[in-house]
């Protein structure tokens, strides 16, 4: 991070300095956890849904923090008055304002990524097609929400040629904030599928808040989107105040994907890209990848980076943890996404798991978040764990549904087993997972399947 003066902070946070420090102050670090305070930081206490930032401005002073900004209606004993005390009127809000201001000063292209499945995936290869001819940014592992955000900006130094910054959400004008903040001059959404469907009511409500990237765009922006989704396909041939490029299988988008051969931890594919025949390599599998590959593509063309450029990036791309990431080892195979999970990513990892000659298991938990459509998208899976396993086993009290479904369409049921926890299942684990076996481990962040990773890694 560059510095920030303590006027400029007041001046981006419309704050309001009650308390100075009796030295010159600048702050080249901007935190909301007290620990990671120190001389240089300015602390903004936040008041989060379990603990409130202004309980542990003192422990961030006793650190060495010199400038802390908190809430004027909060009354808080600050034991040292030699410090900086900017006031404002929400926290929160300052976090987003100053982050703001702050990525103003960088005039580098900055390109948002969101949508309801793959969208880290797709922020990662994105990041390594332009990686290929700038130095970029990026958010890390889930910073992809009203902190995250702000603090993965001040991140940004002179150093810096691009931004690729995800952004998450689970209700109306979360999107619009972080694009009030980003100002992107390229938006991508990778689809609309179902997650947080219970808070936004319908796949039409999904498609209105992932929309809100676009809040800010002229004719100067340009709008990426899956062309063969079935919502944002409805966007082609609309009169838009900006560029819209699309991308798919079918052959009415900007570029699309005309064949693919898929190997066991790569693919290649063949994609028409300004009307001509493209050879696409990516160290990763699976057919939804090949959607994020492009979407990566037409971002690399919008800022003029060459093909051979952006072919090189996508060979080079690393896909974060614990998203389709392969593990061999002595017993088995481990196919471990246990990030997350909605029916549209079930779907796309147990296609991944049907292309193994070995036996197959799947080890899949609840999906969160579906509301009244919990038990219509864990029966989605069931529907596609059919075709595309042998041993079925489900973690979670919703995960019943997917065994109910499999079962009803004549799935072995001796090959079916569900337990209501991960311990439960940890225990009989051993008896159900075989030498040579290809294991799929997939389920809402926070089921915490990756404890069942560890034990079949171990």
């Amino acid at each position: 991070m560059e510095y920030l003066t303590i006027k400029e902070l007041i001046l981006a946070s419309e704050g309001q300095l009650v308390s100075k420090c009796n030295e010159e102050t600048i702050v080249n670090n901007i935190v909301i956890d007290s620990r990671k305070a120190g001389k240089d930081s300015a602390f903004v206490a936040i008041v989060g849904e379990n603990l409130d930032g202004h309980n542990f401005i003192n422990l961030a002073i006793n650190q060495g923090c010199k400038t802390i900004i908190k809430n004027k209606n909060n009354n808080v004993d600050i034991e040292n008055k030699e410090v900086n005390v900017i006031e404002v009127s929400d926290t929160e809000i300052a976090l987003g304002d100053i982050a703001k201001f702050y990525k103003n000063k960088f005039k580098i292209p900055f390109i948002a990524v969101t949508g309801s499945v793959g969208k880290t995936t797709t922020r990662d290869m994105v990041y390594s097609t332009i990686s290929a001819k700038y130095n970029s940014l990026k958010n890390v592992g889930n910073l992809n929400n009203q902190f995250g955000v702000p603090l993965t900006l001040f991140n940004l130094d002179d150093s810096y040629e691009c931004a690729v910054i995800e952004m998450g959400m689970s209700h109306f004008k979360e999107i619009e904030y972080l694009a009030n903040i980003v100002n992107p001059k390229i938006g991508v959404i990778s689809n609309i599928g179902l997650s947080h469907i219970e808070n936004l009511g319908s796949q039409e409500g999904i498609l209105q808040a992932k929309m809100e990237i676009a809040t800010n765009f002229n004719e100067s922006n340009t709008l990426v989107v899956n062309g063969d989704d079935k919502f944002l396909g409805t966007l082609k041939g609309k009169n838009l105040e900006y560029k819209l490029k699309t991308f798919g299988f079918n052959k009415d988008n900007d570029i699309y994907c005309e064949s693919y051969v898929m190997g066991e931890e790569d693919l290649t594919f063949v994609c028409y890209i300004d009307g001509k025949k493209e050879e696409i390599f990516i160290p990763t599998v699976g057919e939804h990848n090949i959607y994020n590959a492009m979407a990566a593509i037409l971002v690399g063309r919008e800022l003029n980076i060459s093909l051979e450029d952006i072919k090189c990036g996508l060979r080079n791309f690393k896909a974060t943890k614990m998203r389709l990431d392969i593990i061999k080892n002595d017993k088995m195979t481990i196919i471990n996404d246990a990030y997350n999970a909605s029916p549209d990513s079930m779907e796309a990892a147990l296609k991944i798991l049907g292309r193994y000659k070995n036996r197959k298991v799947a080890i899949l938990g609840d999906m969160f978040e579906m509301g009244e459509h919990t038990e219509y998208g864990h029966r989605l899976v069931g529907k596609s764990a059919v075709d595309n396993t042998d041993v079925l086993i489900a973690i979670g009290k919703d995960s019943k549904f997917i065994c109910e479904e499999a079962k009803d369409l004549g799935f072995n049921e001796n090959n079916i087993h569900h337990f209501n926890t991960k311990e439960e299942a940890i225990e009989k684990i051993d008896e159900l997972v075989k030498k040579d076996d290809v294991v799929l481990v997939k389920a809402s962040r926070g089921m915490e399947l990756e404890k069942i990773v560890e034990y079949l890694n171990k």
